[in-house]
């Protein structure tokens, strides 16, 4: 009997985790340099989705990208590997706004991508759920 209760409730959960998977759309932002010399992104995280998720940034000027997760049950993370830009972090996404700064100090086009996975499927950055950030002079 225990294991009907599992298998049902894997028939509830699992189709729905499955069916937020938003089409692969571009949505650009260039940030502006703000009066106190910051520039500031507003990203929001959600079912296999950053949005914008293509980011364009001034080099050696200082960035707040204001992160926020949108509501759902699933978890995810935001993930940037290019240490050698100044652009490094991993940070578990809330729906509290968290602010991660970072000043880029090379150009160049980095991805950023959630790395969060449910038991077998695929990965949250293989379902879609990646950006890119832009560097320029």
């Amino acid at each position: 009997m225990k294991y009907f209760y599992w298998f049902m409730a894997l028939l509830v959960f699992f189709p729905a985790t499955l069916t937020f998977a938003a089409p692969e759309q571009t949505k650009r932002f260039t940030a502006t340099v703000g009066e106190d010399g910051v520039q500031r992104v507003d990203l929001r995280g959600g079912s296999y989705y950053f949005d914008p998720n293509y980011l364009v940034v001034k080099v050696n000027v200082p960035v707040a990208l204001i992160i926020t997760k949108e509501p759902g049950m699933a978890p995810h993370n935001i993930v940037m590997k290019a240490k050698d830009a100044g652009l490094e972090f991993n940070e578990f996404l809330e729906s509290k706004p968290k602010t991660i700064t970072f000043t880029p100090t090379k150009t160049g086009r980095y991805p950023f991508y959630c790395t969060k996975r449910l038991l077998f499927f695929k990965d949250h950055r293989a379902q879609g759920m990646e950006g890119t950030i832009e560097v320029v002079e």
